[in-house]
């Protein structure tokens, strides 16, 4: 009798906890643009990754800035970032405002920043400026390689039309003053 007690709450739990974890039907969409756009950044395809900017971020950033912006990132000689990983956390359910599907995607990126080319000084202000976005925890310097590891925690902000094709906007606290023109106030709340 015992025994079956514990295997019937067992069950019930076990049930509870699937029930919790029911995936939003649209992630698999989300998640495939997203890994669309990083991969696009990672072959260094940058005018593929713009396309995958919503475009009302235009209106704050051209688009013709941003393309010059991610080429001096991802395709600079004196700092070759390389994206070696991306994992999915949670991502919410979008939300239907004005027409348009938002949902907020958190993610992380495994990043190797190779800074050998660089003078003492430069490789000093890159570590302190490092170590202020993603925290001292999340950067690690490979003496070795002259290379940074860092672990980016991420945020963006999906949005759709149809549910099935996601355009981006990063989405970072220093900027939120500017996503104000482009996100609803609902959205910039949640971060």
């Amino acid at each position: 009798m015992k025994t079956k007690s514990l295997l019937f709450l067992f069950l019930l739990l076990s049930c509870m906890a699937f029930s919790q974890i029911k995936a939003n039907p649209d992630d698999a969409a989300i998640k495939k643009s997203l890994t669309y756009f990083v991969n696009s950044i990672k072959s260094k395809q940058i005018d593929q990754a713009v396309s995958c900017i919503y475009p009302k971020f235009f209106t704050i950033v051209s688009k013709e800035q941003m393309t010059q912006i991610l080429n001096m990132t991802y395709n600079n000689p004196f700092m070759k970032i390389e994206v070696q990983d991306l994992k999915f956390g949670n991502i919410e359910k979008p939300e239907l405002i004005i027409g348009e599907y938002f949902s907020i995607a958190h993610y992380f990126l495994k990043l190797k920043c190779n800074v050998s080319s660089l003078n003492d000084e430069m490789k000093q202000k890159m570590n302190s400026a490092l170590t202020a976005k993603y925290g001292a925890n999340n950067v690690k310097y490979l003496a070795n390689e002259g290379s940074y590891l860092i672990n980016a925690n991420m945020k963006a902000c999906a949005v759709s039309k149809d549910k099935k094709i996601w355009k981006f906007v990063i989405l970072e606290k220093e900027y939120k003053k500017e996503l104000v023109k482009v996100l609803p106030k609902k959205i910039l709340d949640k971060f």
